[in-house]
């Protein structure tokens, strides 16, 4: 379970380090290869454990392709999805358009989401956090109603 928050930063070759913790999280998994995608609801990306990202990459190949609205997410995530590898030093290689796409430069957050991390802009993160901290989070969340759960 991937959770918290960490502050890390990519070089010049769009190489990123993974933190320890989340790097002892990936171990768990058989296949240490993971798959990195956009968000298509956010400027970030999201990187799945490899065998996480082929359950989700089944769902999505059962959507009607005839249908916009599927055909549209598949176009994104799937499209986007690319397969990468820990590197003995617990670094990844995030390709160019992925970096563009999220705005990644030298100072990235990771958030850890479960079964998946975000990876974000410092900055981008930085606006969105406290644009949801603006927010009423009681009124406009309604957390405990929509989820059904306790805090």
């Amino acid at each position: 379970m991937f959770r918290g928050i960490h502050h890390v930063s990519v070089d010049a070759k769009g190489r990123m380090s993974l933190p320890t913790r989340l790097r002892d999280e990936l171990a768990q998994y058989e296949d240490e290869g993971v798959v990195v995608t956009i968000d298509p609801a956010s400027k970030c990306l999201l990187l799945y454990p490899l065998i996480e990202w082929e359950q989700i990459q089944e769902k999505l190949d059962k959507l009607p392709s005839f249908q916009p609205q599927a055909r549209r997410l598949q176009r994104l995530l799937v499209g986007h999805a690319t397969d990468l590898e820990v590197d003995k030093a617990g670094r990844i290689l995030l390709p160019a358009p992925l970096r563009d796409f999220a705005n990644l430069d030298r100072k990235v957050t990771l958030l850890g989401q479960g079964k998946k991390i975000e990876i974000w802009s410092q900055e981008e993160w930085d606006t969105q956090r406290d644009d949801y901290l603006s927010q009423d989070s009681i009124d406009n969340l309604q957390l405990e109603t929509m989820m059904d759960i306790s805090l």
